[in-house]
């Protein structure tokens, strides 16, 4: 196989299309008005809501599918194709574990808003990036609609501090260590390789033809799902570890050096 035969595309966003500014890059953008042509399906898969990742990839969202909320939440247009939020049961209970881990700061997502019962100054300047429509609450029971994930923010690592406190939950969730400050939960199914697998189910597109890019825990299961799968050089260990390839970082342009090389092969 070589990358000639791709027929999907799919890319995390933070440190792996977005530069270290979270930015998208020119480059990138002249790159996939070729891709357009060549009828490859291309997906973007992120932590981030909905609507953060609309206002990133605003020039090209209505010709992409856009898998949000670590694969909680996949939408082509306005056709959404999965769905998988959070029991409120669920959701009560994660937060009353939180509450027994006091350098742990909560952001309860939803579709069209994030809620947190945090007032950390340090998470509440994040918001604004990652979850710019945002609402201050004093308890969970004040969210009246469905919750897709529950972001933790840790100030020096969630790795070290937080995941221990909340591995055991892996049983029932999926516990997604997805950036050094940030851990996510949700449910089993919410992960990017289960919405890999079902665009790839719907467009009969197979492993071989699949390549996707990542750099965190939270990009495991859909590296898994695809034959060129590439770890950025920034990436962590357990990634390059499930990635087949490797590429630079995001703040050298991996993503786009990829697809030049798929462009180049596609136009011979």
């Amino acid at each position: 196989m070589d990358l000639s035969n791709v027929k999907l595309i799919v890319t995390d966003l933070d440190g792996t299309l977005l530069n270290s500014n979270h930015e998208v890059s020119d480059l990138f953008f002249e790159l996939f008005n070729k891709i357009k042509k060549h009828n490859i399906l291309f997906t973007a898969a992120s932590g981030r809501p909905l609507y953060s990742m609309k206002d990133k990839l605003a020039k090209i969202e209505n010709d992409i599918i856009i898998v949000a909320e670590n694969g909680g939440l996949a939408v082509k247009k306005d056709k959404t194709l999965l769905s998988t939020a959070m029991e409120t049961s669920n959701s009560l209970m994660i937060d009353k574990l939180l509450k027994t881990l006091p350098e742990a700061h909560p952001v309860f997502c939803t579709k069209d808003k994030a809620f947190t019962t945090s007032s950390n100054p340090e998470l509440i300047k994040l918001l604004a990036e990652f979850y710019k429509n945002y609402d201050a609450i004093n308890s969970v029971n004040d969210i009246n609609e469905p919750v897709y994930k529950v972001a933790i923010y840790h100030e020096v690592s969630t790795e070290q501090f937080l995941y221990p406190h909340l591995k055991h939950l892996e049983e029932n969730f999926k516990v997604k260590v997805s950036a050094n400050h940030w851990v996510d939960i949700s449910e089993m199914k919410a992960n990017k390789g289960h919405a890999v697998a079902l665009i790839q189910k719907e467009y009969d597109i197979s492993y071989e033809e699949t390549l996707v890019f990542g750099d965190y825990n939270n990009d495991l299961e859909m590296l898994k799902r695809a034959h060129f799968s590439y770890a950025m050089e920034n990436a962590h260990p357990q990634v390059k570890e499930t990635a087949n390839f490797s590429t630079k970082s995001n703040n050298n342009f991996g993503v786009e050096s990829i697809l030049k090389q798929l462009l180049e092969l596609k136009e011979k």
